[in-house]
């Protein structure tokens, strides 16, 4: 059996308020590691690097944060998981999301994935939810 997150097996999740099935594998785009994320018949793309990243934010952060989830063409609400995502001041300096125009969602689709590999806890309310590192 291959490993969990390939093309081939990959990471079932739900959205954090447990509405929605959706899946996610780690592969290589244009020489980068990233997270491809399949929403239906949508597919993202998120830098792989995030999932350290947002790890580590949340350490120093030391609590709750709201997810805050937006399509990038929405503003995301300051201080929440989708605003630090798209953040100048985060260690990419912009988004991690790396479709134009299917960026955003960022809140929404990489905390089910923290969750399952034991990097962070989430709330799964039908609104409002959070998230902090384990």
């Amino acid at each position: 059996m291959s490993t969990e997150g390939t093309k081939a097996n990959t990471w079932k999740l739900k959205t954090p308020p447990l509405s929605s099935d959706y899946e996610m594998y780690k592969d290589v785009k244009d020489g980068k590691e990233v997270i491809v994320c399949v929403v239906g018949k949508t597919t993202l793309l998120y830098d792989y690097r995030c999932l350290n990243d947002l790890h580590a934010m949340l350490k120093a952060h030391g609590n709750w944060m709201e997810l805050g989830s937006a399509d990038e063409q929405k503003p995301a609400k300051e201080g929440t998981v989708e605003a630090w995502g798209r953040s100048e001041t985060n260690p990419v300096g912009g988004w991690y999301g790396l479709k134009k125009g299917l960026r955003g969602r960022f809140g929404m689709y990489v905390p089910p994935l923290m969750e399952k590999l034991g990097l962070a806890e989430l709330t799964h309310e039908p609104k409002n939810n959070k998230m902090k590192a384990m």
